[in-house]
């Protein structure tokens, strides 16, 4: 079942209508999960950060090891076309992806130069300005560069973040706040974390077993530029309860207040608000359609 509506797909070389299949049972992305993906979104004609999103899907196909068929120049004017077809002012998420066709000698390696590309576009509304989430404790952390491919939004991921989500809402909980192999806050299961204390704002250290997002780098440079001190570091769950504010950033949402992590409450505060002003003014400035 598709997340999204109104759904157009980019396939073998053409737009189509609905969601096409795109997959055969025999291809190595379908049995052995070689698939990489990105997110972009439009909203009210705006369209931030569209190119970066699409060189990163061209970057996570290099380190999943398969081959990227289409350069981020001419991702970025068919997602354009596509978009093109929707009604003015319509949200839509933009999800580009990659998998391998074929296997190499051993069938578990894929076969250079095989490789499927999509472009699915799926409208999906802005979550409301009002709209929040909670965080749990899970007993699942990030991954390594040693035992997966973090370096890349790889599918193969996803089922572990599946697992730290499914944990924390059996126990009523939005969404989980996960530790690195060090014990450490990374990010939470869908999106990276941001703290607040005194002023100033804090975010995990980027040290590879969390993909430090584009949304997340906007924010960053966002922020200092409007004066705000962000310190990229270590931080310890400890350091969360004694946060003043906690929101997290991602593609989807832009910025989600957090109201609780565990029993310990919040409130959406100033530089929670100030994140998503300076987001928007700036989206504003960016590329539209």
């Amino acid at each position: 079942m598709a997340t999204g509506t109104n759904i157009r797909t980019y396939f073998e070389g053409k737009w189509h209508d609905g969601d096409v299949a795109i997959m055969r049972a025999a291809d190595h992305g379908s049995w052995l999960g070689s698939t990489v993906f990105d997110g972009a979104r439009m909203v009210n004609g705006l369209i931030p950060d569209l190119e970066a999103h699409c060189a990163r899907v061209n970057r996570s196909a290099k380190a999943l090891l398969i081959t990227p068929t289409v350069s981020t120049e001419d991702m970025v004017q068919i997602v354009r076309e596509g978009l093109a077809l929707y009604p003015a002012g319509t949200p839509v998420y933009i999800r580009p992806m990659y998998w391998a066709l074929d296997g190499g000698p051993l069938g578990v390696d894929p076969k250079p130069d095989a490789t499927g590309f999509a472009i699915c576009l799926e409208e999906i509304p802005m979550a409301a300005p009002d709209a929040s989430t909670t965080l749990g404790y899970t007993s699942f952390q990030r991954p390594i560069m040693a035992s997966s491919v973090v370096n890349a939004k790889a599918g193969c991921l996803y089922p572990n973040n599946s697992r730290m989500i499914l944990e924390v809402r059996a126990r009523g909980f939005g969404n989980a706040l996960v530790a690195d192999a060090l014990g450490n806050v990374a990010e939470s299961a869908t999106a990276n974390v941001f703290m607040a204390r005194d002023g100033e704002l804090f975010t995990p250290i980027a040290n590879g077993t969390f993909l430090a997002g584009i949304t997340r780098a906007r924010h960053i440079d966002n922020l200092r530029a409007d004066g705000v001190k962000v310190h990229e570091t270590v931080l310890s769950f400890d350091d969360f309860k004694d946060a003043d504010e906690v929101f997290l950033t991602g593609n989807m949402s832009k910025v989600t207040p957090v109201t609780a992590i565990e029993d310990r409450q919040y409130q959406p505060g100033p530089l929670t608000k100030r994140a998503r002003e300076t987001y928007w003014d700036w989206a504003a400035t960016a590329t539209k359609l």
